[in-house]
């Protein structure tokens, strides 16, 4: 997945290569963007180069690796890089903020993949622009570092997200609560078009630059809607369904993205902006592990009500659009609002009949799923390693008091597995097909937070990459089995858990 290249280039404008960037977003009128340069820094040092995703992006990696360091710091972009800081407001929180926008990131470009699939380049944290509200632009090494982890273990455990293709150090400092060494990490996603971005425009009442945003977010991530009689509506409607399924998924592996801002909400249905994110260690719906989060708003159990939120300020910036008729607008975009939640309901049962081994459907299933998820919080049980472990009691010949003990579950466990066993009978599946499936749906290793935090520890407090390394190799292939990395499976002690998390900004 990341691999180092401890590379310190001393070499300045260099000879590169264009790298085959279009620009299809910066051919929009320019209230869209702001253009503006990346800042130089004095040592970029490139500690992470992607080199499958580069490959998939059909970059030169000769180049990369000779030039990466000036490269990805923004120091000497390739000649046929157009950077630009993005427009858009949001909802933090529930507050709406008319501009935000990209305040210490830069699209440089656009690339259609090996498959054909147009992707974003951003370099996050290259230095100010028109939109950083006097922020200094810059990132810290120990959020660069979380966001290229869990992106890309987001990616291997099949859930859709944006991808980090390299990261840098810069060789100067950031001031947040503290001093901190600096760094640049190179985001590669699907469009960074957000909620955030519609209302922007609708909050200045711009109606035209509102459609105008619409048809290219069509034409980009919908084009089946062209040539549709509604196709605002059918927009509306598409980004409800792939946010429905992408919540689905994080609620399938314990994911808490920590800030679901309209900012932080991609129209694709990728996942965006990994700020204080975390994986659930014991299992407990209420989880928050942002430190700005005290109500709760964000929590584990909150995330499809938010996205049902996030979608509803959609909608109000596309109702001019639906129909010229508001009455009419308003009934059909509030159908589509009504009926994401019993999408994301259906979507995350599937996901959590998969889980526990079932293919099929049958009215018992959610109350068996939800009994076990009772159990596991009155326990304290960990998300990861219970499911993981409900893979081998499938074949196991010990009594389900035995298996159990070693969920760390209570006696109630006992009645609930045998209900359990009864529900895999009436498969038609095999032992060895529930076992497959439930193993394909159960990771035995996440991004841990305390894991996490001492890559980070150990590569600002001493400079070494060593844990970030071996622990982006650990997340690699989160569904196989390896007595190499069995340590990685293991949930935090009371010392090492980690319970809150941090923006970074």
């Amino acid at each position: 997945m990341l691999e180092s290249a401890n590379v310190l280039c001393d070499c300045w404008r260099m000879e590169i290569d264009a790298f085959g960037f279009e620009h299809t977003y910066r051919a929009l009128p320019e209230q869209f963007y702001a253009r503006r340069e990346p800042t130089a820094v004095d040592g970029p040092r490139l500690f992470a180069l992607n080199k499958e995703l580069a490959t998939r992006l059909r970059l030169p990696l000769p180049t990369l690796l000779a030039h990466g360091a000036q490269i990805f710091s923004g120091n000497q972009l390739p000649p046929d890089a157009q950077p630009i800081a993005l427009a858009y407001a949001g909802h933090q929180f529930g507050g709406f903020v008319p501009q935000l926008g990209d305040g210490r990131a830069l699209l440089i470009g656009e690339l259609v993949d090996c498959e054909g699939r147009r992707r974003d380049l951003q370099l996050k944290g290259a230095g100010p622009t028109p939109f950083s509200r006097r922020g200094d632009g810059r990132a810290a090494l120990g959020p660069v570092m979380r966001e290229y982890l869990v992106s890309e273990a987001m990616h291997a455990l099949g859930i859709p997200t944006t991808r980090a293709l390299a990261a840098v150090t810069t060789g100067e400092s950031v001031v947040r609560e503290e001093v901190l060494p600096g760094a640049v990490l190179t985001r590669v996603a699907a469009s960074h078009l957000r909620v955030g971005t519609f209302e922007y425009f609708a909050a200045q009442s711009d109606w035209p630059s509102v459609e105008q945003l619409a048809r290219y977010a069509i034409d980009r991530h919908y084009p089946e809607l062209n040539g549709s009689d509604r196709p605002f509506l059918g927009l509306l409607k598409g980004v409800a369904e792939r946010q429905a399924a992408l919540v689905a998924d994080w609620m399938k592996v314990g994911f808490i993205h920590g800030v679901m801002n309209t900012d932080n909400s991609s129209i694709s249905g990728e996942t965006i902006d990994y700020g204080p994110c975390a994986f659930m260690d014991a299992y407990d719906p209420k989880t928050v592990f942002s430190a700005i989060d005290r109500s709760g708003r964000y929590a584990f159990s909150n995330q499809p009500h938010i996205a049902q939120w996030n979608l509803a300020r959609l909608a109000e910036t596309l109702l001019p659009l639906i129909d010229s008729d508001l009455e009419k607008a308003v009934e059909a975009a509030r159908e589509v609002i009504q009926n994401m939640l019993p999408d994301f309901e259906g979507k995350w049962l599937a996901n959590m009949r998969a889980k526990i081994g079932l293919q099929t459907e049958h009215a018992t299933d959610r109350a068996l799923v939800e009994e076990l998820l009772e159990i596991m919080h009155r326990c304290g049980a960990d998300f990861t390693q219970t499911f993981r472990r409900l893979c081998d009691a499938t074949q196991a010949a010990e009594t389900p008091s035995a298996t159990g003990e070693r969920f760390g579950l209570s006696s109630e466990y006992d009645a609930w597995a045998l209900r359990w066993k009864q529900r895999l009978a009436m498969e038609k599946t095999t032992v060895a097909e529930q076992w497959d499936l439930m193993r394909r749906s159960n990771p035995a290793r996440i991004p841990r937070n305390h894991r996490i935090e001492e890559a980070i520890q150990a590569a600002v407090l001493a400079d070494d990459f060593g844990p970030f390394q071996r622990l982006g190799a650990v997340l690699c292939e989160p569904y196989q089995e390896s007595e190499e990395y069995r340590e990685f499976e293991i949930p935090p002690t009371e010392a090492q858990r980690v319970r809150r998390t941090f923006c970074g900004t």
